[in-house]
């Protein structure tokens, strides 16, 4: 290329002095422009001015990754995704192995890959795409499914000979490509999938794989001996007896042929018959009769050989000539209560009605086998039932229930109501007489209270308009308006509320006599059939003599009759009082006689 080229010559007194400003330093000095070509060589000049001469060589070289005349070209090498490349002596681009294009980007394929259906992303491998397959991707895909079809573009199924359907699965030609026909037999094709087999001579069956065996028609005659052949049979004839069955004999009656006593007749063809007795056969009945080789006797029997007939000996369960006949066991109806029987071979089964087990249903079912009584009852068996036994604190059918704590204290009792029994079935007397002890001293307590009550309304008869000035109310009843009435009712102190109303008290029409309160007795078991009725009565009696005697008693200390009104008896009110068990005081309600005075009394 064409370049210019300055060269000056300094002297210079001083290696560490080399600075170009003093012009007086210069010694020689070169301006010009020169042509040359990129190389390594050197080229010489001399160039002369007045007493020097300047000797000078030069060349001209290219930077690093520039190539050509005017260093024009740049190249470096790469190996990266921009390119696979090194630079040639004048700059252009030498691809790796492997690699071609422009800029060396693009890999070589394995070689023999199929352009247009595959690819590759580096060197010597060959990507399919889809719908082709193989080494070099020149296999299209069949149809999936497709079974004996071809393809000439992917996801095709074209139907090879004797094939058909959509999957090429449907065999139009059996014959040619599973011959099944044996032993030489013909193959015809009757449709998609069938085919019939022309057995040639000597063979049966489906697929002519069966030899037919001659012989198995028994063909010879007289004793004769068969032997199969190919599609023929041979017979071996015994002495005095010829022919293709051996059906000829060379034998008359005059020879004696019959055995066994069997009758000899004389053919008009020739021969001669033989007529056997029984138990014999034979053509010369030369053969005894096994009348048992046949087994004629079903299920078991034993046939035994009579010589000329059998009889079978039969097992158990079974009847008839040749034991075929099975013995009905439910004829007798051994099932009894209602059982259905249902006849086995020698035995028969029951299935029993509800209530009754056993082989014939005799055997009564017990009530109390499942144990239906709960929580520790007891169970008892009561002719077609059972009856529980509760513990203490339950009961319901199946003592299921558990019951309310029974009322704490001394309970009074009507002796028309069933008794709350103790824990081991005794009656309380005890408690029972307490309670009562304590009721007398409460009705002498308020029999001194009528009397002196008594005494204070007799003095004021004379006052005409006592009632009107009476203001003192209870129960919303004033002294005046009170019928009269005598009841006595034991009330809880905690269920006493003076509401300062009206309250009616209902009778139930029954006498209170001897001033007994009534208490509905709580039955805490409810089975009452485990207790003797007559014991239950006696305790009712006893307990019923020891009340009237301390009731007679008290009325001869009191001397004061309570009576009810027949015709004025208030009611008591529907909800039944009880003692309470969380208070230890009662409260009794009095009703005068005559009518002018409330008492209420709380006993402490």
């Amino acid at each position: 290329g064409t370049f210019s080229l300055i060269i000056e010559a300094l002297h210079t007194d001083s290696p560490d002095d080399l600075t170009t400003e003093n012009p007086e330093r210069l010694i020689s000095r070169l301006a010009t422009q020169r042509h040359l070509a990129v190389g390594e060589e050197w080229s010489q000049d001399l160039h002369s001015s007045g007493r020097t001469d300047l000797k000078y060589s030069y060349r001209f070289v290219c930077d690093e990754h520039y190539y050509g005349e005017g260093c024009s070209v740049f190249c470096r090498p790469r190996d990266d995704a921009f390119g696979h490349f090194t630079c040639g002596e004048r700059g252009e681009k030498v691809c790796n192995p492997g690699w071609k294009g422009q800029y060396c980007t693009e890999p070589i394929c394995l070689p023999g890959c199929d352009e247009q259906h595959g690819f590759c992303d580096k060197p010597g491998e060959c990507k399919c795409r889809v719908g082709w397959q193989g080494r070099y991707c020149d296999e299209c895909i069949r149809y999936p499914g497709c079974l004996h079809g071809t393809c000439q573009q992917p996801w095709q199924c074209n139907c090879q000979e004797g094939w058909g359907g959509l999957f090429c699965n449907q065999d139009l030609n059996y014959c040619t490509h599973h011959k099944p026909c044996k032993n030489g037999a013909t193959c015809t094709n009757t449709g998609q999938g069938s085919y019939t087999c022309s057995c040639r001579p000597g063979y049966t069956g489906s697929n002519c794989e069966i030899e037919i065996n001659e012989c198995d028609a028994n063909p010879c005659k007289n004793g004769g001996s068969c032997t199969d052949l190919e599609n023929s049979y041979s017979c071996t004839c015994p002495p005095g007896f010829y022919g293709k069955n051996c059906e000829l004999s060379a034998m008359t009656c005059a020879d004696g042929p019959c055995f066994n006593g069997g009758r000899c007749t004389d053919n008009p063809d020739g021969g001669y018959s033989c007529r056997c007795p029984l138990g014999y056969s034979g053509f010369n009945c030369e053969k005894k009769i096994d009348y048992c080789s046949s087994s004629p006797c079903a299920n078991g029997a034993q046939c035994v050989d009579l010589g000329n007939s059998y009889i079978c000996q039969c097992q158990a369960g079974f009847t008839g000539r040749h034991c075929d006949d099975n013995v009905d066991d439910c004829a007798s109806f051994p099932c009894v209560n209602g059982g259905t029987c249902q006849d086995g071979v020698n035995d028969y089964s029951c299935t029993c009605p509800p209530g009754y087990n056993g082989k014939n249903c005799s055997t009564p079912v017990s009530r109390c086998e499942h144990s239906p009584c709960h929580n520790g009852a007891t169970c008892h068996e009561r002719s077609n039932r059972y009856v529980c036994e509760c513990a203490r604190g339950y009961g319901g059918l199946n003592c299921q229930f558990l019951l309310p704590e029974p009322p704490q204290g001394p309970v009074i009792v009507d002796f028309t109501e069933k008794y709350t029994e103790g824990q081991h079935g005794q009656f309380p007397w005890i408690a029972v007489c307490a309670g009562i002890i304590l009721v007398l001293m409460l009705l002498l307590g308020c029999a001194a209270v009528v009397v002196c009550v008594r005494l204070k309304v007799q003095k004021r008869h004379h006052q005409p308009d006592a009632c009107r000035s009476e203001t003192e109310t209870m129960n919303n009843l004033a002294n005046c308006q009170r019928e009269k009435d005598i009841s006595i009712s034991v009330i809880g102190a905690t269920q006493i509320k003076n509401t300062n109303k009206k309250v009616d008290f209902h009778s139930d029409n029954s006498d209170k006599n001897g001033y007994k309160v009534r208490y509905p007795s709580v039955d805490y078991n409810l089975v009452h059939e485990l207790k003797n009725e007559d014991s239950v009565k006696e305790e009712h009696g006893k307990c019923e003599a020891k009340c009237e005697t301390y009731d007679s008693e008290a009325e001869e200390k009191s001397a004061v009759q309570l009576k009810s009104s027949d015709t004025s008896e208030r009611k008591r009110p529907d909800s039944v009082y009880s003692t309470s068990k969380d208070t230890k005081y009662q409260s009794v309600y009095v009703i005068s006689e005559e009518k002018d005075e409330c008492i209420i009394a709380t006993e402490v």
